[in-house]
């Protein structure tokens, strides 16, 4: 008796994981140590927000390395579906180091607006900002590519994170100007808004994870194109029951088809075989189930 279903590792998809995983953490350690020193140096605290966001993000590169690790395990007599779930728990470290990085973020920028503000130089923070924000532009084309070639959910939060930085690296430029020419207040207050920004990415990230590692089902749409295209191999005269459950970041599929109740059964089975392979074809399905009926014209699908 098989206890453990056939796995078969994704060369592709590793390779695809380990160069994002290089990408994500020498980008984060590059950045937080730049942007500290700049910080420490201007006594910006937009920037200092701005460089305890890549702080946090340093922290959640060290968990991505574990966490896809494991996820990328296979099979095993104690996770016999695979452990595809330890990624969106990845997803959500993330997310709790993104509320962090949000929190201190905000506690600096209110004590720092208390105190009347501070008039900046512009030599530091321009240039760690502006570094800071083509870094993270081109991380964030980098690991979004990678998210949707391998249907990686901790992936593409890790993306939308990088676009939130590129965004809240524009605050605190913005901040820093404003400190210089319009008002000392100008700089706390753009911390705030990068605080905003970071919470508002970190509550995407905590919806999307949550969902992930609950096992919801897949959009209306989703359900309907695997209907679709079951109902498309030849030999299938009905599809119906269709049923779906992210087990992490992808999708377990169990639908029901029917095929002529008069087929001999090895030519049953290899129609499910053809529906089986069709589907799990699609980027979001990770695997399925097939349960073969006999046709009844009866209109109920």
């Amino acid at each position: 008796m098989q206890w453990i279903r056939d796995y078969k590792p994704d060369p592709d998809a590793t390779r695809l994981f380990r160069r994002a995983l290089v990408i994500t953490l020498g980008g984060n350690i590059l950045l937080a140590a730049g942007k500290g020193v700049a910080a420490h140096l201007s006594g910006s605290v937009a920037l200092y927000a701005d460089a305890a966001n890549s702080v946090s993000d340093v922290l959640y590169s060290l968990l991505m390395v574990l966490g896809l690790w494991m996820a990328q395990q296979p099979p095993d007599i104690g996770h016999p579906q695979g452990h595809g779930r330890f990624e969106p728990i990845v997803g959500l470290l993330v997310a709790a180091a993104m509320t962090f990085a949000g929190y201190e973020a905000g506690r600096t920028s209110i004590a720092r607006f208390l105190g009347g503000g501070l008039a900046l130089e512009l030599g530091w923070p321009i240039l760690a900002l502006l570094v800071s924000a083509a870094v993270k532009a081109a991380m964030y084309g980098a690991i979004r590519r990678i998210a949707s070639q391998v249907a990686s959910s901790t992936l593409a939060v890790v993306a939308q994170d990088n676009l939130s930085d590129v965004l809240t690296s524009g605050a605190a430029f913005i901040g820093v100007l404003g400190s210089r020419f319009l008002h000392p207040l100008a700089d706390p207050i753009a911390g705030a808004l990068v605080a905003l920004w970071i919470f508002r990415a970190s509550l995407s990230a905590w919806k999307e994870n949550l969902r992930y590692l609950t096992g919801a089902g897949a959009s209306r749409e989703t359900r309907e194109e695997i209907a679709a295209v079951a109902a498309k191999v030849p030999g299938v005269l009905g599809v119906h029951q269709v049923i779906t459950e992210y087990v992490g970041p992808r999708l377990v599929a169990d639908l029901h088809i029917n095929v002529d109740g008069r087929t001999p059964l090895f030519e049953a089975h290899r129609i499910s075989d053809d529906v089986r392979a069709k589907l799990e074809e699609l980027p979001e399905v990770d695997r399925v189930y097939i349960h073969v009926e006999p046709y009844q014209d009866d209109g109920d699908w």
